[in-house]
């Protein structure tokens, strides 16, 4: 030990005096020296210092290397330790507190440039290493905290995706410390009926005449006219908005009575039929109307669809697309999801959709609004372009043509749509997604569609910076797979079904477009018919049927509000109020008692009062269908009080027109050409003679 510590005493003197004699130089030359603690590389012939890494040494040992200088003005640098408990930097303290802390062993290394022996250098850093952290607690904590750091990339989970572009992670954002993503639910309009909706929303038909402007009207009357006088020449008298408004009440009774497919002749039938068909008008001018209603020209030849395939319909089915967006702002959440209207006939972009109840049909793109099933935009699918060539990312591209002015919104679509593409697009255009994946899809990271191993309810979640992916396990072996760019975090239900967020969002948002197609296909207007044009005419009628009732009752909620059947009874008064101008200006009196009441009730409320509200209108209405019923059952008509007939005793002999009717005051029997008739319905005929 006296040996160790004499060789000690012996080279800290040499290092002492070589250290004077350096200060002594540097004094003599440039009579200036910079001391710094940390390394710092000079031009102008100034001192730099440099500190070791090393906070202490092993068994006592400093190291002291000279450098080869950076400069032309010959710099010297001194080598330091830079360890944190020494508040000065001097070097003559560090190397007291080294000595004091140590055995006393000491040891000096000089070398120049090139000439340092890289294993022992090693081995000296790991011996320096292992002291350190027995000696000096501090040391030994901070080691601690680099070693978590270490850690933390190995415990999150990373997960390639097939296509080997993406790389997930388990953690959220959330959890990794960088906040939570804003997701743009900032919408810019107001949901429900527009002002337009509000200020022309008086009454239930003028709210469905919002869905065909007189635009669509000129269309409908011009074409129509057209084909009758193609068809019937000069026998044809014009049809007015007028003949073709009841025309479409009676299509959307016949759907409320749920007999669309239903022979007309029995809809006409006075004894089993319904009053109002031939109180509106006769069989035979439904029939021809049917024959000859139309929208678009007929009869151009078959070069016209080689082109355009929507070429019989383009011009008002814009037209009425252009319309839905004007009148209703949707919700927070849309729906985007296709819809199918069944027709079998011969249709150049036909779809066959087993998934569907109609599984032939033409296929509908539609956007709806997820808590009020509104159509809020519609594309009609035409198949493969002339070429044969099928269409690169459909999904996408229909997705952001139906979201195509919406900001601040959710859209909901399934696994035919959804892709990471299309919520980074999506993003983009500050809108978030929510939808089913395929497991097909290249994004997916195959750690995520394993179920082998995977217990029952339970959830694997994946994240990148603007997507989340969850994979649910409902049953053993079987898992769902959904995409968000909503949600930021790995939340999941308390229930016991144990469904994540992402999961329970998509439930409630998913059937907007879905109940549109349920509640249009359960009163449905279409009639068997071979023309495909007309078909897409039906659907438009149907979904302007359902708009109109959702305007109608968000303007006004206190509508029917305690009944469950809201809509069976709007598209019943929708009907009626339609066919009532026709009832009102028919010259002609139906056969059929009930009929004649309907009738007389029509042209008698107009006549009276014109300004009468529509309540009162309704009640007489009701009465005297109670009061046909009653007709029914005893087989009298209130018109004609005598069941006996017999000739008309103005007549002359030759006609012998027999009737029923007599004079009110000598009691003779008169015909209805030698007749003044003054109608009354049944309950003031009854009053009157009371």
């Amino acid at each position: 030990m006296k040996r160790r510590f004499s060789v000690v005493e012996s080279l800290v003197r040499l290092f002492e005096s070589r250290e004077e004699e350096r200060h002594a130089t540097l004094h003599s030359s440039d009579g200036c020296m910079e001391e710094r603690c940390s390394t710092q590389h000079t031009s102008d012939g100034c001192m730099e210092e440099e500190r070791d890494a090393t906070p202490h040494t092993s068994d006592g040992c400093i190291e002291e290397r000279d450098a080869t200088p950076h400069s032309s003005d010959v710099c010297i640098e001194e080598e330091r330790c830079a360890t944190p408990h020494s508040s000065d930097g001097c070097l003559e303290e560090e190397r007291d507190a080294n000595l004091h802390s140590s055995d006393g062993w000491m040891e000096e290394e000089r070398y120049l440039e090139g000439e340092a022996e890289p294993e022992e250098e090693l081995f000296d850093q790991a011996s320096e290493t292992e002291d350190n952290t027995e000696f000096d607690p501090d040391y030994h904590s901070t080691d601690g905290e680099e070693e978590e750091e270490e850690d933390c990339p190995e415990v999150e989970a990373a997960y390639q995706s097939k296509n080997g572009n993406i790389l997930w992670t388990s953690t959220s954002p959330s959890e990794r410390g960088r906040g939570r993503i804003p997701s743009h639910r900032v919408i810019k309009m107001t949901p429900g009926p527009t002002r337009l909706a509000c200020s022309y929303a008086k009454d239930i038909i003028s709210t469905f005449e919002l869905f065909f402007p007189d635009d669509i009207k000129k269309i409908l009357i011009g074409m129509s006219n057209l084909e009758g006088k193609r068809v019937y020449g000069k026998a044809w008298k014009n049809l007015d908005w007028t003949d073709i408004q009841a025309y479409l009440g009676l299509l959307i009774l016949a759907g409320v009575y749920r007999s669309h497919h239903e022979a007309l002749s029995s809809l006409w039938n006075g004894v089993s039929g319904r009053p109002i068909f031939p109180a509106t008008m006769t069989l035979n001018n439904f029939k021809m109307m049917s024959r000859i209603f139309c929208f678009y020209r007929r009869g151009t030849g078959p070069g016209l669809q080689k082109d355009d395939k929507l070429a019989p319909v383009r011009d008002i089915w814009e037209k009425w697309v252009q319309r839905l967006p004007l009148l209703y702002n949707p919700g927070p959440s849309v729906t985007v999801d296709e819809c199918l209207v069944p027709f079998r006939g011969r249709c150049p972009f036909k779809q066959y959709m087993p998934s569907k109840p109609g599984k032939y049909g033409i296929k509908i793109w539609a956007a709806c609004d997820s808590s009020s099933s509104y159509a809020w935009n519609m594309q009609i699918y035409t198949g493969k372009a002339a070429d044969r060539k099928p269409e690169k990312n459909q999904g996408m591209r229909v997705v952001l043509d139906m979201t195509s002015g919406l900001q601040g919104h959710t859209i909901t679509c399934d696994n035919f749509f959804t892709s990471y593409a299309l919520g980074e697009e999506l993003l983009r255009r500050k809108m978030t997604m929510i939808g089913t994946v395929r497991l097909n899809k290249p994004e997916l990271p195959p750690a995520l569609l394993s179920v082998k191993g995977r217990a029952r309810l339970s959830s694997m979640f994946a994240f990148t910076e603007t997507h989340a992916l969850v994979s649910y396990c409902p049953r053993k072996n079987k898992n769902v797979l959904l995409m968000s760019t909503l949600h930021r975090d790995a939340a999941i239900s308390n229930k016991d079904h144990k469904k994540p967020e992402i999961i329970l969002d998509y439930n409630k948002t998913k059937g907007g477009v879905d109940t549109l197609d349920k509640l249009v296909g359960t009163y449905t207007c279409q009639r068997k018919t071979v023309h495909w044009p007309m078909v897409v005419f039906f659907n438009m009628l149907d979904v302007s049927a359902y708009n109109s009732l959702v305007l109608w009752t968000e303007v006004n909620p206190m509508w029917n509000q305690k009944k469950n059947f809201k809509r069976r009874l709007f598209l019943e008064e929708l009907g009626e109020a339609l066919v009532t101008p026709l009832m009102k200006r028919r010259l002609t009196i139906p056969r059929t008692p009930a009929s004649q009441n309907m009738v007389k009730v029509a042209q008698v409320g107009s006549s009276e009062n014109e300004a009468s509200p529509k309540k009162f209108v309704c009640h007489r209405v009701m009465e005297a269908r109670a009061c046909s019923a009653e007709v029914k059952k005893t087989g009298l008509s209130p018109a004609s009080p005598r069941s006996k007939r017999k000739r008309c005793q103005v007549c002359e002999s030759k006609k012998g027109t027999k009737t029923n009717m007599t004079c009110s005051k000598c009691n003779m029997y008169i015909c209805g050409s030698h007749a003044v008739i003054t109608p009354y319905c049944y309950p003031c005929n009854k009053r009157r003679k009371v």
